[in-house]
């Protein structure tokens, strides 16, 4: 069976929990308590030599260690729905505003997040090396989510979904991305109301409640 190693807490697993939920791919979870510094362990090192969650087990006992990589998998191996695209320009769209929210959102709350929280003092960036924190990084970390959501807003005016005109892999990290920024004390508000509007459509599908 394939196994999951996750954390609740985190918000790159969840990106990997909502995907096998979106394809309902039975699937073992194996909790990682990154609180402690399981992922940093000698025994979570011989699974995933980066120290980082998600990784995912294939059947075939193949890990993958990343969300693209757990994401190419499980469209290949399982086809319906498809969450990364069809035809050639539905997978070009959805790859690039895919990495738009990553890059534009989860990134910039993490960029907040790790380089001011003092309980990641010294793991201003995940993975098995230790990164002293920047505190100017925080505040442009910041002053990135703000543009996140004004970019989210304007692009979901007059539609339903962030890429295609159906749910995909996009959706799903935008979900998280603007989730995850309540962490840092963000949130979207009244002067986004296509974002709430949509999030609140998001929050209708079972997978993400994960």
């Amino acid at each position: 069976m394939i196994t999951l190693y996750d954390c609740a807490t985190a918000p790159s697993p969840r990106r990997a929990r909502i995907f096998l939920a979106e394809k309902g791919v039975a699937h073992a979870t194996v909790a990682v308590d990154l609180r402690s510094g399981e992922q940093l362990g000698e025994a979570y090192r011989q699974i995933n030599p980066q120290c980082t969650v998600p990784a995912l087990r294939t059947e075939g006992g193949l890990v993958l260690t990343d969300n693209p990589g757990i994401a190419a998998y499980l469209e290949a191996q399982f086809p319906e729905p498809p969450l990364l695209g069809t035809t050639p320009e539905e997978k070009a769209e959805i790859a690039s505003w895919n990495w738009r929210m990553e890059f534009e959102g989860l990134l910039a709350v993490a960029e907040a997040l790790r380089n001011s929280a003092p309980a990641m003092a010294n793991r201003a960036l995940p993975g098995a090396v230790n990164y002293p924190q920047i505190p100017e990084l925080a505040q442009r970390g910041l002053a990135r989510v703000e543009q996140f959501f004004l970019l989210l807003n304007d692009r979901l005016a007059g539609r339903d979904f962030v890429a295609t005109e159906r749910f995909s892999v996009a959706d799903i990290t935008a979900v998280v991305a603007v989730d995850f920024a309540r962490v840092v004390k963000q949130k979207p508000g009244e002067q986004h109301p296509h974002l709430l509007r949509w999030r609140a459509a998001m929050a209708q599908r079972p997978s993400m409640a994960l």
